[in-house]
């Protein structure tokens, strides 16, 4: 890991082990509730490991937190800047694509913003997310090619789709430049589940 993905890697590992600890849990019952194993979960308290976004995301759904509270500082702040360059790098690839968490705003109806590049070529297939989960994305840069469920819909600059992200999903770059787009994530009822499996123990 070079230094700004450690940094994150820190950063993301102290965040779980706070949320775990605060709901006085274990690690065994983390990982459980989150459906990662006992030993991936150690890796990213320690900050040892560089976390898919999928399992960043069972982890910020099992803490019934959003996934931005798990890469942002704690404490709630009237207005939070994020200049360019500062966001959160939650994905890459070899050929050099970028997945950046801007922006997100806190539980129970969590939106993340989200500024990804795909070289040409290049590729993210994305796990389903949680239940009621929307995402829209507009293309600033490119052509990319947005296959939901299996339906492939082709995007050039200043074209915007809207669908549902809780079904298998996947962005590609499929022109002749890399593609630039920004992504908006909404996940309304972010740990309700879990909010009333406490309620009714």
């Amino acid at each position: 890991m070079d230094d700004g993905t450690a940094a994150l890697a820190s950063a993301i590992g102290t965040r779980v082990r706070q949320e775990r600890q605060v709901r006085r849990w274990t690690l065994d019952q983390l990982a459980a509730a989150a459906g990662v194993s006992r030993r991936m979960l150690i890796n990213v308290e320690q900050g040892a490991a560089n976390p898919s976004v999928g399992t960043l995301l069972r982890l910020a759904d099992a803490l019934g937190v959003g996934l931005p509270a798990l890469v942002e500082p704690p404490a709630p702040m009237p207005v939070r800047v994020v200049r360019s360059g500062q966001g959160a790098a939650l994905w890459t690839s070899p050929a050099g694509g970028r997945g950046v968490l801007v922006a997100g705003t806190e539980p129970p109806d969590v939106v993340e913003l989200w500024d990804w590049t795909l070289p040409v070529g290049d590729r993210y297939l994305s796990e389903p997310h949680a239940a009621g989960t929307r995402e829209l994305a507009l293309v600033l840069e490119g052509t990319l090619e947005i296959t939901v469920a299996h339906q492939p819909v082709t995007l050039d600059v200043g074209d915007a789709l809207t669908f549902h992200g809780d079904v298998e999903h996947c962005y590609a770059s499929t022109g002749s430049r890399p593609a630039r787009f920004s992504l908006a994530v909404f996940e309304p009822g972010v740990g309700a589940a879990h909010q009333s499996e406490g309620r009714d123990a």
